[in-house]
């Protein structure tokens, strides 16, 4: 969610990601049964925008096949449709304006088709992630009364009909927040949670009623196979508010246990980052800055032992290089910066500190709140990655086999930490994986020390690992008597675990 701060009260750009919630036990409703899977790992990427038919097409086609543990979708419920608002036609962000909890028609697709990229994803081990909506409704200004995408006729502080579903559950005016303005004290906390955030009609979550009816909408995804969330705009919901809403919560059918959830804080004196760590992971915007200008810089040497970035453990940390707010508002590292951009996310999938999350996004200009390529009626176009309109970045050769190689080493540390000027790092995940990274203009050549058995490896930080056909497009590797030589390309990287073996067998 696009939030404009005073400069001198906060700083930056905010935005999203997530990390498992280990939340208390309720005793719901139960959920529909399926099949119990196991989720790939724990590396998410945001396929921001795309239809739901795109992303169901994509868990089978690289998602599923490349180890991607989960992936976080566009908010799924019934939005604002604005032709034309701040110079672009159908920006991105009417979709972070609820008008009802209806999930019949968005611009991404229809209900059916949500559900089937449900299964679809779910059968290939990525888990589903809704970004959630849950502070506030539309603003002022947003299209009038209408319609939503989905047919609702509503103005704000009035949104009728929440469900379709018979109930008669609504939201009225005495729903909503009692301060009904926006917020201008940032340093002010209670101002901050209670007032309305770019005049977006703030829901009163101090009402019982209220939480139901948000605690109503997510179990009604989570039935669907839904695994968890990204939390919009969180740190402007009460911390208890929100506990109690997820301790509304179902259980996840599929996948089983509990939702993982991830909350989206802008951490800062007011509003800390650690004040939402007993609910879930938080989105760690000190690590966005600090690593990606890093690598823009070519200042990575320090990078190997990383600090609990706004006090956030690695367990509670959900990372980025960036997304969908900070690639527009405050950019220090986005796919237009090319290689260097890449060879970041690398890193940071390749790095134990946090939760990854990846952005993948559609190119976009001048103009930031530009939607996703779209008809003349505002309906997503499917995603097509090699057309140039939607950016992939995923696809990356330097992305799509890293989260193979985090989930082949996880559970292991930092070690043998190698440094070579500013730019150049490389560091050892215990004995199933290495690490080396060259942010700098030339090639970076010398013999490295690994703890590996000896073998022929495939170097995944250029290309994924087929290991049913034994494709290695990134090229071989090979480790003899505790060390490999390499010469590592200006701004790539070389990445080697067990489960990429080309000989013999993995351990």
């Amino acid at each position: 969610m696009r939030i404009p701060r005073p400069r001198a009260v906060i700083p930056a750009a905010l935005a999203a990601t997530m990390v498992a919630a280990t939340l208390t036990a309720v005793t719901a409703g139960a959920p529909a049964s399926a099949a119990e899977v196991r989720a790939n790992g724990d590396a998410i990427v945001h396929l921001f925008q795309w239809r739901w038919d795109s992303v169901a097409n994509e868990c089978e086609t690289n998602l599923g096949p490349n180890g991607w543990g989960g992936v976080q979708v566009s908010p799924p419920q019934e939005h604002v449709v604005l032709p034309s608002a701040e110079g672009a036609t159908y920006p991105w962000w009417q979709d972070y304006q609820p008008v009802s909890y209806r999930l019949d028609a968005t611009r991404r697709g229809t209900k059916a088709q949500f559900v089937d990229m449900v299964e679809r994803c779910r059968a290939q081990g990525v888990k589903i992630y809704v970004d959630m909506v849950l502070n506030h409704m539309s603003g002022t200004g947003s299209a009038g009364s209408g319609p939503g995408s989905a047919g609702t006729v509503y103005s704000k502080y009035s949104y009728p009909n929440l469900f379709n579903d018979g109930s008669g559950d609504s939201y009225g005016y005495g729903d909503f927040a009692p301060c009904y303005r926006r917020i201008s004290n940032w340093g002010n906390k209670q101002e901050v949670q209670d007032c309305e955030l770019l005049d977006l009609a703030d829901l009163n979550t101090a009402d019982p009623e209220v939480r139901r009816k948000i605690a109503k909408y997510m179990n009604a995804v989570i039935d669907l196979g839904v695994a968890g969330f990204r939390v919009d705009a969180a740190k402007h919901v009460q911390e208890s508010h929100l506990a109690d809403i997820i301790n509304r919560l179902r259980d996840v059918p599929g996948f089983g246990g509990r939702p993982d959830l991830f909350h989206e804080v802008y951490g800062d004196g007011t509003v800390p980052y650690t004040a939402y760590a007993p609910y879930g992971g938080v989105t760690n915007f000190d690590y966005q800055r600090a690593v990606s200008s890093a690598f823009r810089d070519g200042n990575i040497a320090q990078l190997g032992n990383l600090p609990n970035y706004g006090g956030l453990t690695a367990q509670q940390a959900v990372v980025f290089v960036d997304n969908h707010d900070t690639q527009r508002e405050n950019p220090t590292l986005t796919y237009k910066n090319g290689a260097r951009y890449y060879l970041a996310d690398t890193f940071m999938l390749a790095h134990p500190y946090g939760r990854p999350q990846l952005m993948s996004s559609y190119a976009f200009g001048s103009v930031h709140g530009q939607g996703p390529p779209s008809t003349s009626n505002g309906t997503t176009l499917a995603a097509d990655c090699t057309g140039g309109a939607w950016i992939c970045e995923h696809r990356n050769p330097g992305v799509a086999g890293m989260p193979g190689f985090r989930n082949a080493v996880a559970g292991t540390g930092i070690g043998s930490v190698v440094t070579d000027g500013n730019g150049r790092l490389a560091f050892a995940r215990g004995n199933r994986g290495y690490a080396a990274f060259n942010a700098t203009g030339s090639a970076w050549s010398r013999s490295f020390s690994t703890s590996l058995p000896d073998g022929r490896y495939c170097n995944v930080g250029r290309g994924a690992y087929d290991s049913s056909t034994g494709a290695c497009p990134g090229g071989a590797v090979t480790v003899s008597g505790g060390a490999f030589t390499a010469s590592i390309a200006a701004d790539q990287a070389v990445a080697l675990h067990v489960e990429a073996r080309l000989d013999g067998p993995n351990p």
